[in-house]
């Protein structure tokens, strides 16, 4: 039986910002991919999530002497989309020692998607091209029996000096026919202990569906493209009981772009939920004018939702529309709103610097989240991704840095209506912003003295940020 390395590349210590947080998970979509291979081959998982660097994985490399390499990023991690350079050295580094050592090596990730002429140069066999289960599985079985893999769908290799590309693979539709990931591959006690010690319990990432039909404009999707393909809730439900039994996990992150979009989905989920007495907390993300009916907040409060992040992006209707965002600032305060009265936790990605941005557009934003007073804010600038039109609008004003090395980089790369150091700052201003008005909304008697204090520490340093950004 023919050995297969599987393996990820991104490294949760690589990412200071994120590794400080505490909230590792382990690659959900690599997972999967080993779960489909083995039933033919001998699957060995490497997990790169908590390793300092790739040195552990090419060791392991000399000591097993595979026949292959598999690297398969998790598409189902936002930071993935990113293509932070520290992870694509990282990739680089793993492909040319199995290179050097003669094993073929195959990867499927967003960013050798994007630019799989690179990761060929660096001695890359094969990059699958999208959604790549069914792609690796066909170019493994063909290369172990000898045969061309010129004509399977979904790929990029080198031949004869010349980059040659497949046709794209159609997505799976019918997610149900894919095997649920091989847990049983990974430690999840290092995630755990990580998890308890930061955050006092343990969560694990699960995925649902694949894929987003929105059309925001600054959005890629390299992976599962402009759709939107679903589990059956049955299937999740029996994952999820699994893990309970096995892991004891306490709560769950839904990885999915979006969270119940087909109709009726949530609802036969939470009667399954109940059906099989599971008690779960966890987190979605999701659309405003999708919250706005309350038979599926009830629906989703009911199974054990307890924060949902919406992408709010700016108090600006001009902005939002500009993203094609698909949604108003009125969504915004009446899911908010409704969200908070059913109890659950409502927390905001924001996004600066946009085009044609201005300091009113900035303001907006900040007076709505004044206003609102989500529970937590996620503050970023604008990312321009190969493939969006987005990134073809602003293609003609990008300076030299195509990405951010790791998440905390936050550099404008492109020219927009403010310099990258306004935009730096702004980003620690609208935190220090929003934990002065959280501050402020908690009465004074629940928190006494550490109110104060806190209070003491950021406004006086939000009060000289909003100066100097002239707001």
């Amino acid at each position: 039986m023919n050995s297969v390395i599987i393996t990820n590349t991104y490294f949760y210590r690589l990412d200071p910002k994120q590794w400080r947080t505490g909230q590792p998970y382990p690659p959900y979509a690599t997972l999967i991919a080993a779960a489909a291979l083995q039933e033919k081959y001998e699957v060995i998982f490497h997990d790169n999530c908590l390793e300092p660097s790739p040195t552990a994985l090419i060791e392991k490399l000399d000591v097993v002497r595979p026949d292959y390499l598999v690297i398969f990023d998790d598409g189902f991690n936002y930071l993935t989309k990113m293509c932070l350079t520290v992870m694509r050295e990282a990739a680089f580094e793993m492909i040319r020692a199995a290179k050097s050592r003669g094993i073929t090596t195959l990867i499927s990730s967003s960013d050798s998607t994007d630019h799989f002429d690179r990761y060929l140069s660096e001695g890359a066999d094969y990059v699958l091209l999208g959604e790549a289960e069914v792609t690796l599985r066909e170019t493994l079985d063909r290369l172990t029996s000898n045969e061309s893999t010129d004509d399977v769908k979904g790929l990029a290799w080198r031949k004869d000096n010349q980059i040659l590309k497949s046709d794209r693979r159609p997505v799976v539709t019918n997610l149900d026919t894919l095997p649920d990931p091989a847990w049983s591959l990974v430690d999840l006690e290092p995630y755990r202990e990580i998890w308890h010690r930061k955050n006092g319990y343990f969560s694990l990432n699960l995925a649902t569906t694949r894929g987003c039909p929105f059309k925001c404009n600054w959005c890629a999707k390299p992976i599962y493209g402009n759709r939107y393909n679903v589990r059956s809730p049955q299937k999740v439900v029996n994952e999820i009981e699994y893990l309970q039994a096995h892991f004891g996990v306490d709560h769950f992150w839904f990885c999915d772009d979006i969270f119940g979009l087909k109709p009726g989905w949530v609802q036969t989920f939470k009667d399954l939920i109940h059906t099989k007495s599971i008690c779960i907390k966890y987190k979605i993300q999701s659309r405003v004018d999708l919250l706005l009916k309350e038979n599926t907040i009830d629906a989703l409060v009911d199974s054990g939702a307890t924060t949902i992040w919406v992408g709010a992006e700016s108090g600006s209707q001009k902005v939002l529309d500009a993203m094609d965002k698909g949604t108003t600032i009125e969504q915004i305060h009446h899911a908010t709103r409704l969200l908070k009265r059913k109890g659950v936790e409502v927390c905001f990605f924001l996004q600066f610097g946009y085009l044609q941005e201005t300091k009113e557009d900035i303001l907006k934003t900040l007076e709505l989240v004044g206003e609102l007073m989500p529970d937590d804010i996620g503050v970023s600038i604008s990312y321009p991704l190969p493939g969006t039109r987005f990134h073809d609008k602003v293609k003609s004003l990008m300076t030299e840095k195509q990405n951010w090395r790791d998440s905390d980089d936050l550099a404008m790369m492109y020219r927009s209506t403010f310099s990258p150091a306004y935009y730096r700052r702004l980003h620690r201003y609208v935190h220090k912003f929003f934990q002065t008005r959280k501050i402020l909304s908690t009465p004074l008697n629940e928190t006494g003295l550490l109110r104060a204090m806190l209070l003491f520490y950021y406004a006086p340093m939000a009060l000289v940020d909003r100066l100097r950004l002239k707001l």
